[in-house]
């Protein structure tokens, strides 16, 4: 959603029209904390929500980011002031990639299609746009969401193993943390066997904005991802396709921009490996490939 959107929604709002639920998930890899950025100056009833403790579950056996319990999502998604009929959007301030996990667990949790979006360009866009910040705290009347998982396609280590070797896996981390030149965070380095780089970052042009629709269709179209139609991959001929990477935020990024760039419609969402690198490299007896793709 374009920031000129939604601030046109939001001053629909201001005179009795219905307001959308904004959530503020800015976060950065090593703190500090986004909470303090919110309440410095956010998006006119933004609420704050938090990657670590809201859009995942504690760290462990799972990975980093695990998927939260629903109940617990359920929980923070209410206090945000989210409803069934509730038109959601989401903001980070970086490449949008926690907030499309924010979108993505909304899909999973139940949440339509056309009723989650997210704030393209983020915070940054918002403000060089000179649309209004406040420091005035939200308070939204709670919401009555009710959590249905399942809402997203899901896959585990073994079936991600399986869609390297025989559909398409997308690696979303940086080029380097693929080939095995680094690994910062997390146990081993490398990447999954079969699975191809495509990073995150490449969905930006200069301006820090999402690319038109064609040009990522094209950047995934080079990957192997073939466009398919609501049938199942079998039907139209394609490959299966999913996501990773180090815990599961950045492959988020991709399956929205899948589905934004129509390769992967709605009916049809590529599958997200919540676990990803972490959870992966973590257990000794997985395989590790390094170096670039063959």
């Amino acid at each position: 959603m374009e920031p000129a959107h939604l601030a046109a929604l939001l001053r629909s709002a201001a005179g009795g029209g219905v307001a959308p639920v904004v959530l503020d998930v800015r976060w950065r890899l090593g703190g500090p904390a986004g909470r303090a950025d919110h309440e410095a100056g956010h998006v006119p009833g933004a609420v704050f929500v938090d990657l670590d403790t809201e859009l995942a579950a504690p760290p462990g056996p799972g990975g980093r980011h695990p998927l939260p319990d629903a109940g617990a999502l359920q929980a923070v998604l209410r206090r945000a002031g989210v409803s069934q009929e509730s038109r959601v959007v989401a903001y980070d301030d970086d490449t949008g990639a926690v907030a499309a996990r924010a979108w993505w667990l909304l899909r999973w949790a139940g949440l339509p299609a056309d009723g989650v979006a997210v704030l393209d360009g983020g915070f940054r866009a918002w403000t060089a746009e000179g649309l209004p910040v406040t420091a005035t705290p939200s308070r939204p009347a709670p919401g009555d969401v009710v959590v249905h998982p399942g809402g997203m396609p899901v896959v585990g280590a073994d079936a991600a193993a399986e869609l390297a070797r025989h559909g398409v896996l997308l690696d979303a981390r940086a080029g380097a943390r693929y080939r095995g030149e680094t690994e910062p965070v997390d146990a081993r380095a490398g990447h999954i066997p079969g699975a191809r780089n495509a990073p995150a970052t490449e969905h930006l042009g200069p301006d820090g904005r999402w690319l038109p629709p064609t040009a990522l269709a094209r950047h995934y179209e080079a990957r192997g991802v073939a466009p398919v139609d609501g049938r199942t991959d079998r039907d139209n001929g394609s490959a299966e396709v999913g996501a990773y990477c180090g815990s599961g935020v950045n492959a988020a990024a991709v399956v929205l921009a899948l589905e934004y760039s129509g390769l992967r419609p709605a009916a049809r969402p590529a599958a997200l490996y919540p676990g990803s690198w972490s959870e992966w490299s973590a257990d000794p007896h997985r395989p590790v490939a390094t170096g670039a793709e063959p």
